[in-house]
């Protein structure tokens, strides 16, 4: 299975602003929006949850089957400390790991020296100009109702 992680500093804190053994490089991949659509019209809950499946076995079931599950890990502030709001996780595997691969990538891109630039400033405590140098980003609104919450 693979992650797609949109947020910036979510992924700053899995990979320790790119610090971490094997993870010392960071790539941004831009896919595009049908692409992202499909896995999360595709997608099963990572965990069972009572309001969305009639039981554990069902949400099982459905888990195996899917070819993309959503999580929700909270989002990370600039010191890598949990925020009080979740951001998407999506795991791509069999059929969505393959169409991610051949078909929804648009452009890869070597975010590491960003991230080395950012985690500076940071450290030395300039938080607004580490805050100005963030990557753009803003809410996600599905098309079309695609995904479930």
């Amino acid at each position: 299975m693979t992650w797609i992680k949109p947020s910036f500093l979510w992924m700053m804190y899995r990979c320790g602003w790119g610090t971490k053994a094997d993870q010392e490089c960071v790539l941004a991949i831009e896919i595009d929006r049908a692409g992202f659509d499909w896995a999360l019209a595709n997608a099963c809950l990572s965990h069972y949850d009572r309001d969305a499946h009639a039981d554990q076995a069902a949400w099982r079931r459905e888990l195996k089957a899917s070819p993309a599950r959503v999580q929700w890990d909270p989002e990370r502030d600039l010191h890598l400390q949990a925020l009080p709001h979740r951001s998407l996780q999506l795991g791509l595997a069999g059929e969505a790991a393959r169409r991610y691969a051949d078909e929804w990538t648009v452009s890869i891109t070597d975010v590491t020296p960003l991230a080395r630039e950012i985690h500076g400033l940071v450290i030395a405590g300039d938080l607004d100009e580490a805050r100005s140098r963030l990557p753009q980003e803003r809410p996600y609104e599905p098309a079309g109702g695609a995904g479930r919450p």
